[in-house]
């Protein structure tokens, strides 16, 4: 606990030991570490979060280094939430980090148990498994924070945070509400994202890595093989757009801002 108080000395000095205290007793889970949720979770952890859980499935690939946190030249082809946490646990040696390689989709839902968390943070890509999230956090009793799309965006000033009923020009969001509105089915309660107006085109190829062989999750290959281009994990997504690591983060960033704010109050 020694290095634990000197680590949160200045959080604390902010806070007050009261706050520091109930952050730290709170559970959040994030579902999706990339872009987004892997700044996310490494905010949340400096901040003084000690439970937490990250869910994702996917393994390190080579274009995810521009903007995601545990992405380097050396986790290319390592699995995703385990990186993090090994990067996670060096910030805090205490926490108590929970690591999870996989998706969650009605298949699965109910193993992740969302009603033990204080905090759930949407950080999904996928449209159906992020509205089935949405709908079954909201309820339960812990307090959901979604993020928005955030690729196609430069400008750092237009990011910010609204109720998700009144979230404007954003695709996301649109399609989001469009299936609710379809389906018939909505969120039981309000909650906040963090979205941008923005929306800009790409400019570039709809390239993946670059090479003409691209590999997907199922691959035998493994981290440490030297033709590190090889590793390419997200070829089979529908839409790959271009993205920015200041942008995820500052989306990331607001997230765990949102999380602590209520911790705090």
């Amino acid at each position: 606990m020694a290095i634990e108080q000197a680590i949160f000395r200045r959080s604390e000095l902010l806070l007050g030991d009261e706050a520091m205290s109930r952050i730290g007793e709170k559970r959040v889970i994030i579902f999706g570490v990339g872009g987004v949720g892997s700044w996310c979770a490494e905010s949340l952890i400096r901040s003084g979060i000690r439970k937490l859980t990250i869910v994702d499935s996917d393994r390190v690939c080579i274009t995810n280094i521009n903007r995601q946190l545990m992405a380097t030249t050396k986790t290319v082809g390592q699995v995703k939430v385990e990186a993090l946490k090994e990067r996670l646990l060096t910030i805090n040696p205490s926490a108590e980090i929970t690591a999870l390689q996989q998706i969650f989709t009605a298949e699965t839902a109910e193993s992740f148990q969302l009603d033990s968390y204080d905090y759930i943070i949407d950080a999904i890509d996928s449209l159906k498994d992020k509205a089935l999230l949405i709908l079954m956090a909201c309820q339960t009793k812990a307090k959901l924070f979604s993020s928005m799309g955030a690729a196609l965006k430069l400008d750092p000033t237009k990011i910010q945070v609204a109720e998700f009923w009144k979230v404007k020009g954003d695709p996301l969001a649109r399609a989001l509400r469009n299936r609710f509105k379809r389906d018939k089915q909505f969120p039981k309660r309000k909650f906040q994202c963090v979205f941008s107006d923005e929306l800009l085109e790409n400019k570039g190829h709809n390239a993946t890595c670059g090479t003409e062989k691209c590999m997907c999750p199922k691959t035998k290959s493994g981290p440490g093989d030297p033709n590190l281009l090889n590793h390419e994990w997200c070829s089979s997504k529908a839409q790959i757009n271009g993205t920015l690591s200041h942008i995820t983060a500052i989306f990331g960033f607001m997230l765990a801002g949102l999380v602590l704010q209520d911790a705090v109050k």
